[in-house]
């Protein structure tokens, strides 16, 4: 099922491939980014209780960093749209397998397909819902309240990774309907066993 160079969409029809691998590359951009937003979220956090914990001792070290918890928010937000799409394809998102255990090869595959296929509509509509409510936001120059921060940035990451989950559904369909592989295992993390 990987195709004759190991790629997993060599079986798909050349536009169609190159289309599917540029979901692929997106979805692990996106968990990339991801990572590097938990990587910021973390950092964020320890800054916070290393400059409470310096407050302590040192009256002119101030008590906390007045964006945290706002930016920190941002950030969850940010890993968790972000991961979406690269997760989706490693095989790492929650199924309920119960049925999916009980189906044969074919008709599971075609329970994958349809569910990919709702999913992509489900998260088409959040993600262009998102794209709009982040343009309103823009358009009307709004900003946080304790950092002036524009919120149209934050919204249009989560819209970004929203658009690339749904991506990520709709090339998941195809792969369904052509028979290919749905899950990558080569962006799959090892779990600290292995």
């Amino acid at each position: 099922m990987s195709g004759h160079d190991g790629n997993l969409n060599a079986a798909a029809p050349q536009p169609l491939r190159f289309i599917l691998d540029a979901i692929d590359t997106l979805g692990r951009l996106d968990g990339w980014l991801g990572a590097g937003c938990l990587v910021a979220l973390t950092l964020l956090m320890l800054a916070e209780v290393a400059v409470r914990a310096l407050s302590n001792v040192f009256p002119w070290v101030p008590a906390d960093i007045p964006v945290a918890w706002e930016y920190s928010s941002y950030l969850m937000a940010a890993c968790f749209t972000f991961g979406a799409a690269m997760t989706l394809r490693a095989g790492g998102h929650i199924r309920v397998t119960l049925v999916l255990g009980r189906l044969g090869p074919g008709a599971r595959r075609l329970m994958e397909g349809c569910c990919a296929l709702i999913a992509a509509g489900f998260t088409g509509f959040l993600a262009i819902a998102m794209v709009r409510f982040a343009y309103g936001a823009w358009e009307r120059g709004e900003t946080s309240i304790s950092s002036d921060t524009p919120l149209w940035f934050p919204q249009a990451v989560i819209a970004f990774g929203m658009a690339l989950l749904a991506l990520q559904f709709l090339a998941r369909t195809i792969q369904c309907a052509l028979g290919m592989a749905i899950e990558d295992p080569s962006m799959k993390v090892a779990s600290v066993s292995e």
